[in-house]
């Protein structure tokens, strides 16, 4: 899934380390680790959790790029 995010970035913005991250947001510092990695998607209401802790929009964290090929929901 081509989900890209800032996350790693905006953690050291607010002086935080994975496992507090996680502690904040209430996943794992594994979790973390693999949503900085990109091997994990967050769910909606996590990626909203980790925003708000963030100080952000999901949107400023979180960015979905399309894949060639993949026709876009409102091509339909």
């Amino acid at each position: 899934m081509p989900l890209y995010n800032r996350l790693k970035e905006y953690r050291a913005r607010i002086n935080v380390n994975q496992s507090e991250m996680g502690r904040l947001v209430g996943v794992s510092r594994q979790t973390i680790s693999q949503i900085e990695r990109g091997d994990y998607s967050p769910s909606v209401t996590l990626a909203l959790k980790i925003a708000k802790v963030c100080g952000a929009q999901v949107e400023e964290i979180f960015r979905y790029e399309e894949q060639d090929g993949e026709v876009d929901s409102h091509e339909r």
